[in-house]
């Protein structure tokens, strides 16, 4: 009897093996940027969509501070404690190295026992503002694939703003706002995530929720990425495909995951009360003892590999693409202009490959080594690609669909592919969480 059911499980997990191999993509891993296939012509490269892992990107930050003598510790100054605003006799000093806290701290794996963490200088200056903007550079184009998590030591800030990049710091644009009163702080009424929806999913809200009070165990500040997320992925991110197809579809929503710099605009310490006490000044200052911000390399899904040399991250391209973000074609490989990849159709995408320049491949227009007819396109004499009736261009690397006014769908040529056979297996065996943005 327990044969037999060992048996057919293992009969089970040879048919959900089986079907995993033919959807490795129908995952969001697009982890192979092309792999070799045996046809009747021989062996050809077939080209897929691909994007590096994500991974902790504070690695490969670089902080600065504005003011930037805003640190603590130059020349040394007491504060008050945590736990306790009027124990005020803890000491911030610059030059030893037990009582410092620089910005460095900020991103320590291990930390200094018992706690390490960055700290401003006290209020000492009220009723001037006492303001920091804390700036996270990369020097690289980086796409979001979870919240970006900030730890405070201090009490999190009454007044708060979290900004981002596109273009290496040259122009700033608000991604959340955090006030204990969004209306007195901001103009805005307070609102969080859950309150928006497919529709308003960039909007920019302001949130009370990471701003309670001077309270030790209120130590995080979230902005969710997730939460966005799940509005077309779903609650527990189990439909990437959903979320891949919008991302290729709409512009503005690649964008808003995407950046090259954060800013953290701290504008007001927080001081529990409604009034700052001007007699223990020592108890408002920032600290912070953890970021953390997760993402890939934006390689425009020509690379799964990013790299780093000489303190900047580098896509390793592929598909004829060349640039830090794959972001043109190689010479020689000017045949059409560049375009990124695409998630689309499901599960390989469209890799959007840099085609030879005419002037670089004579009187050839493909072949079986270099100039492959893709797409199950078969070369006529070296001179043309006899496309199947769905696709088009000259290496059959377009879907004809892309010329419509309505664009593709996803049932347009071969773009759907059945995911019947996974879903009642899995759910069969209780698969969750193996969506991998």
């Amino acid at each position: 009897m327990y044969l037999s059911r060992f048996l057919s499980l293992h009969a089970l997990w040879v048919t959900v093996s089986s079907v995993m191999q033919h959807y490795p993509s129908v995952w969001g891993h697009y982890d192979v940027c092309k792999t070799q296939i045996y046809t009747e012509e021989g062996k050809i490269w077939d080209y897929m969509a691909c994007q590096p892992e994500a991974r902790d990107m504070i690695k490969y930050v670089k902080v600065t501070l504005d003011p930037p003598d805003i640190t603590c510790g130059d020349p040394p100054e007491t504060f008050c404690a945590m736990g306790n605003p009027y124990m005020c006799n803890n000491e911030c000093d610059a030059t030893t190295n037990e009582l410092a806290h620089p910005p460095e701290l900020m991103f320590d794996l291990e930390g200094r026992h018992p706690s390490s963490f960055w700290q401003s200088t006290t209020w000492k200056d009220y009723p001037k503002p006492l303001q920091v903007n804390i700036t996270l550079s990369w020097n690289k184009t980086i796409e979001l694939t979870d919240n970006i998590v900030i730890t405070f030591e201090s009490g999190r800030p009454d007044q708060m703003i979290l900004e981002k990049s596109l273009d290496y710091g040259r122009t700033w644009q608000p991604y959340q706002y955090y006030a204990t009163d969004c209306l007195d702080a901001f103009h805005m009424d307070p609102k969080s995530v859950k309150d928006l929806s497919q529709h308003t999913v960039l909007e920019i809200i302001c949130t009370e929720e990471y701003s309670t009070g001077y309270m030790t165990n209120s130590k995080i500040i979230h902005f969710e990425i997730k939460d966005r997320f799940a509005f077309f992925a779903g609650p527990r991110l189990h439909n990437m495909a959903s979320l891949y197809g919008q991302l290729d579809t709409t512009k503005k929503l690649r964008d808003f995951f995407t950046i090259t710099d954060l800013r953290i605009r701290l504008l007001r310490p927080a001081t529990g009360e409604i009034y700052v006490d001007e007699q223990h000044l020592a108890r408002y200052f920032y600290a912070i003892s953890d970021i953390r911000v997760y993402g890939r390399c934006k390689c425009n899904l020509h690379a799964t590999g990013c790299k780093e040399e000489n303190k900047k991250l580098f896509c390793e391209c592929e598909h004829n693409t060349t640039g830090p973000d794959c972001g043109k074609c190689k010479k020689n490989y000017q045949g059409r202009p560049w375009s990124p990849g695409s998630y689309l159709p499901i599960p390989k995408g469209t890799a959007n490959i840099c085609i030879p320049s005419i002037s670089s491949i004579g009187t050839n227009v493909c072949d079986k080594e270099l100039l492959q007819c893709q797409n199950g396109g078969t070369c006529l004499k070296n001179m043309r690609c006899q496309c199947p009736p769905a696709y088009t261009g000259i290496l059959c690397e377009k879907l004809k669909c892309e010329r419509d006014p309505g664009g593709c769908s996803q049932n347009s040529g071969n773009m759907a592919v059945s995911h019947g056979p996974l879903l009642p297996l899995t759910a069969l065996l209780g698969v969750t969480g193996l969506f991998i943005f």
